[in-house]
């Protein structure tokens, strides 16, 4: 059985690189990536989801790959959780090593290879040391079988005081389900996988609730766990986005709660961004590659009365050896309006106009910025700004 030098020589550079380790942390580290019984092999990264599991390749299978601690107070001191680890390959793996983004997060794990079949758990602690703050840490695991890294995150508010669950999460109810907000952000989702998150709910209630979802959009699946949520305790909302290769940059999905089987008032909204997938890309396929270059990224209307339409043009070249294409334009307002170029072939020039409707604007200097997808594995999204006064 090989060491994968390489592989070792990245997480080691992870130890180290985060903060600024002992000679004796290098050495355990050394040790325990010393520790490989397999070849890491092409794995992608977390993909598919199995009820509550998150797969990566065929190698691992995680229980969840993020744990919200929720509202908790100062007084409540550390706050620790636990990450189930499944072998669901053939052979056996070994958890390298678990990197955490802070001293103010600790974690132990599994040391011993895991055989076919088997389960490891990662144990992690936020210590709860910094005040009444929200937090949001994470994990890096190194796996053989894996060729990247696995993030884990841990989340959660610190108040200064405890704080009831009407306090909470009254901000919007359906029902007896009490909720922070009805619209969620779900990380951007690279095509050929799938993106996962989750937000903590409760019951407001002071029966059982009971909560089930239907209406559900295409490509999206939504839970909470527990399902039947005890009377005045909280709940995990848990919500995957698997990309479809019709689907590109912003999208909205819904899914509409059941509670104790009536169905509610109104849907839950889950907001994505989905984009190119380069990972496994070879040097030689990057290199014959589109590569989109803009001649100003930030372009001006100009000064206009609020109310005008505005107008502009982003002028690029392709620079690169195939054709390039551009999937979809979003904007971070409302009123902008685009039609994309088709595909501009190497060393071409082109431009994207765009058409801004300012009746919805108020007046004073205005910045507006629009994301572009694009099939270039180094920009696969651009970014660019249109600015203005309106007067």
């Amino acid at each position: 059985m090989m060491k994968n030098v390489l592989y070792c020589a990245l997480a080691l550079a992870a130890v180290c690189g985060c903060r600024n380790a002992s000679s004796a942390e290098v050495k355990n580290a050394l040790q325990n990536l010393s520790q490989t019984v397999e070849e890491p092999t092409m794995a992608l990264a977390p993909d598919e989801s199995t009820d509550d599991a998150v797969q990566v390749g065929d190698v691992v299978e995680f229980d969840k790959t993020v744990h919200d601690f929720g509202d908790i107070s100062v007084d409540d001191g550390p706050q620790s959780c636990t990450f189930k680890v499944k072998n669901i390959g053939k052979e056996p793996i070994a958890i390298y090593e678990v990197v955490t983004s802070c001293g103010c997060t600790d974690a132990q794990w599994t040391r011993e290879p895991l055989q076919p079949g088997k389960t490891g758990t990662i144990s992690a602690t936020y210590k709860n040391e910094d005040g009444p703050i929200p937090f949001d840490k994470t994990l890096t695991v190194y796996i053989a079988g894996v060729n990247k890294p696995i993030i884990l995150r841990l989340r959660g508010m610190v108040h200064e005081k405890k704080k009831s669950v009407t306090e909470l999460y009254g901000a919007q109810k359906l029902g007896a389900l009490g909720l922070k907000s009805l619209d969620y952000k779900v990380p951007n989702v690279l095509q050929g996988e799938s993106s996962s998150d989750e937000a903590k709910v409760a019951n407001l209630g002071k029966q059982p609730l009971k909560v089930t979802f239907t209406d559900v959009s295409p490509n999206l699946t939504v839970e909470t766990v527990p399902q039947t949520i005890p009377a005045g305790e909280t709940a995990a909302l848990r919500f995957t986005v698997k990309a479809n290769p019709s689907i590109w940059g912003k999208h909205t999905y819904y899914a509409t709660p059941v509670l104790n089987g009536k169905k509610a008032s109104k849907p839950l909204s889950f907001t994505a961004l989905t984009r190119g997938n380069f990972a496994d890309w070879t040097p030689e396929q990057r290199k014959e590659s589109a590569q989109c270059i803009f001649d100003e990224s930030t372009v001006s209307f100009g000064t206009l009365k609020a109310g005008t339409p505005a107008e502009a043009e982003f002028t690029f070249t392709n620079k690169g050896k195939s054709p390039l294409k551009f999937y979809s334009l979003d904007a971070d307002t409302e009123g902008i309006t685009a039609s994309l170029p088709g595909d501009t072939p190497a060393q071409k020039k082109g431009s994207i106009r765009v058409k801004l409707d300012t009746s919805s604007l108020p007046k004073g200097e205005t910045v507006i910025m629009i994301t572009v997808t694009t099939n270039c594995p180094a920009r696969p999204l651009i970014n660019l700004f249109l600015v203005g006064l309106l007067q």
